[in-house]
């Protein structure tokens, strides 16, 4: 498929223990970018496999050209931080990230370049709508995605296809941890409006060959995950906001328990040893404590912004700030000048 519109395109694919499936992926997407009319390359980054699979990918660069860039990790980092090293290294404009087990199909890799450029948006993220995996895996990821769009506001169907379409100054300024690369969009929506984030339907195939690195264990860490991404979507610059309501929450529960004992003292009834006076102190001490905790953060926040000059905002990476300058007006009495000629401007 030839796209109207077509910028550089780095393709970036974690593989691990992928052997098997390394000269496939290969093949296709070259079928599937051979009408592409602008460059591309090929980034394929082997996690510490312990199969052959830096051996395929070494054999598909001779046999295809340099386009094609073997990425080996020292070790197994994960999905994530492979993901991450595919996303530095890479220098199209255009960046997409997939799959290398080709349940993804690089066929949708033109059509989605091509929105994203036609519609100037930042992500135009993969929907596998029609989804060929067990029940084990779509279940989990059914529950995930609801959770995940109701607590970021980002309102995708499938935050666990990898197949995505990124803008490559954008994507670049966000920095994965952790099993970080499902919430990328999440994550995107801290420097970009949720209007420059779009869905795409894609195909998915079943796995043919190698074997599944997905399990149950990964819904937990999908779910502490996700408390860390909405804490810094939403706190992430005002951190004592978030202790502060945890804070005067347990505070005020605490206060009401010791005013009912209080009124219970009063009436002459014995408090002494009342378990509501222990949670009373209890829930008091730890409310000062998360107070004492977010003026804490508070400073550390603000050393981190200005320690780094780190803004707390986000230009659009193509804002002429150049050129904002050209419109800055200046009074003639600002100047010194009084004569009675045209401001202008400077």
């Amino acid at each position: 498929m030839t796209t109207k519109l077509a910028a550089p395109v780095s393709i970036v694919v974690p593989m691990f223990n992928e052997q098997d499936n390394v000269a496939p992926l290969v093949e296709r997407v070259h079928e599937a970018l051979a009408d592409y009319t602008a460059a591309w390359e090929l980034l394929l980054v082997d996690d510490g496999s312990s199969d052959a699979t830096v051996a395929e990918i070494k054999k598909a660069r001779e046999a295809y050209g340099t386009h094609v860039r073997p990425i080996p990790l020292t070790r197994n980092f994960g999905q994530t931080a492979a993901m991450q090293a595919g996303i530095d290294l890479a220098r199209g404009e255009v960046i997409v990230t997939m799959d290398g087990d080709l349940q993804n199909d690089p066929i949708d890799i033109p059509r989605m370049v091509d929105r994203l450029l036609q519609e100037d948006l930042d992500l135009v993220a993969g929907w596998r709508r029609d989804r060929k995996d067990n029940w084990v895996r779509k279940v989990p990821s059914w529950l995930a995605n609801r959770l995940i769009r109701r607590l970021t506001g980002v309102n995708l169907h499938d935050y666990g296809c990898s197949l995505k379409v990124f803008r490559a100054e954008v994507i670049k300024g966000v920095r994965l941890y952790g099993e970080m690369h499902r919430f990328i969009p999440a994550w995107l929506a801290t420097q970009t409006a949720p209007s420059r984030i779009a869905e795409e339907e894609v195909t998915h195939h079943p796995r043919t060959a190698g074997t599944s690195k997905y399990g149950l264990s990964r819904t937990f860490r999908v779910v502490i995950d996700l408390i860390s991404v909405y804490f810094f979507m939403r706190f992430s610059a005002r951190p004592a906001h978030f202790f502060g309501l945890l804070g005067t929450g347990f505070g005020l529960l605490g206060g009401l328990g010791m005013f009912y004992l209080l009124v219970e003292k009063l009436l002459g009834h014995d408090i002494g040893d009342r378990p509501l006076l222990l949670v009373s102190i209890l829930f008091i001490l730890i409310g000062v404590q998360m107070l004492t905790t977010g003026v804490l953060s508070e400073m550390l926040s603000r050393t981190y912004y200005e320690s780094r000059n780190v803004r707390t905002y986000h230009l659009p990476a193509r804002f002429d700030l150049a050129g904002e300058y050209d419109a800055f007006h200046m009074p003639r009495s600002a100047r010194g000048d009084t004569s009675p000629v045209d401001e202008g401007r400077v």
